[in-house]
């Protein structure tokens, strides 16, 4: 059973996983609206990731008899100065994100909760991954510059991410 700190943490990430998937869905939203559709996919794989991120946790809740408690998550930002500004929040956004996860899996060695512990693991390697893939985006636009053939290219390059295996049955 989870104890009730570790539980209100991982709510809180439910939470923030979410705000995540509704951050990208803006994204891309501005992505469709300055003709980038394959940036625009590539943010929609990203909301699916996030989204089954917080699944991950709600299901851990319920496994390590818990209770998940649903919270509010705040609007998005909608607006966004260029596709290099768009991609430069993304990675922001996940260094956030990795702070956040570090921050649990640390709560979880203080409570010597050691099942948490193994389950945070997986994110905390998810976190390089994720922090990797958004800087060589940004690295790849930087180079680019105003070369509207290159970001065509990378635009259709992006838009060939597939979508993430979840290994999980959907029930209905």
């Amino acid at each position: 059973m989870l104890n009730q700190q570790i539980q209100d943490a991982l709510n809180e990430q439910i939470k923030n996983e979410l705000y995540s998937a509704y951050l990208y869905l803006s994204m891309a939203a501005y992505c469709e609206s300055v003709n980038m559709p394959g940036m625009a996919h590539w943010m929609r794989m990203q909301e699916l990731e996030e989204r089954m991120h917080a699944l991950k946790m709600f299901d851990f809740v319920n496994e390590r008899g818990g209770r998940v408690v649903l919270q509010a998550i705040d609007q998005p930002p909608a607006e966004f100065k260029s596709l290099l500004d768009v991609f430069e929040k993304t990675l922001a956004h996940e260094q956030k994100v990795t702070a956040m996860i570090n921050d649990l899996y640390a709560l979880a060695v203080q409570e010597k909760d050691y099942a948490s512990q193994i389950f945070l693991q997986w994110f905390v390697t998810e976190q390089v991954e994720e922090e990797d893939s958004v800087g060589q985006v940004i690295e790849t636009l930087k180079m680019i510059g105003d070369s509207r053939q290159g970001l065509l290219m990378l635009d259709r390059e992006l838009g060939g991410r597939v979508a993430p295996q979840t290994g999980q049955q959907v029930q209905v």
